[in-house]
């Protein structure tokens, strides 16, 4: 068990990571007033998603599923873990949304102005904070 529980913190770890660095890219991305920039954002967006942050994803989720299931009582009953995979699908829709602006990005478009990327950075940091008072705390 703390094998599976080493890996889902790696995981968890490093997609926070690509979670808190993407929107700030977007920020610059979105101000980048010459083509090359642009070109170099687009190519590092691409590297984060692809290399980081989804093999991240894949692993924080598996490792997480795996821990519980190996005693479903323990964790499928729960309030507290219910409500933790409630913000995982919250977490897994925004990643989802990165993955999008990334695309209309290298289509040559700005989606949004460089103030709402520094406002949708602060979600991952909320939805952080959120876990971890119900894994740790477990309020309900």
């Amino acid at each position: 068990m703390a094998w599976l529980k080493v890996f889902h913190l790696f995981g968890v770890i490093a997609w926070f990571a690509g979670l808190f660095y993407l929107p700030r890219l977007f920020v610059y991305h979105a101000d980048a007033g010459d083509e090359i920039s642009r070109k170099r954002f687009i190519v590092m967006e691409r590297r984060l998603l692809r290399i980081i942050m989804l093999p991240a994803a894949l692993i924080s989720i598996g490792f997480g599923f795996a821990i519980a299931l190996a005693h479903p009582a323990a964790y499928f009953h729960q309030a507290w873990f219910l409500a933790k995979l409630l913000l995982v699908l919250v977490l897994v829709g925004f990643h989802l949304w990165c993955e999008r602006i990334a695309r209309t990005f290298a289509a040559g478009d700005a989606p949004h102005q460089s103030r709402t990327f520094r406002i949708m950075n602060e979600l991952p940091t909320l939805i952080l904070l959120l876990v971890l008072i119900l894994a740790i705390v477990r309020p309900f």
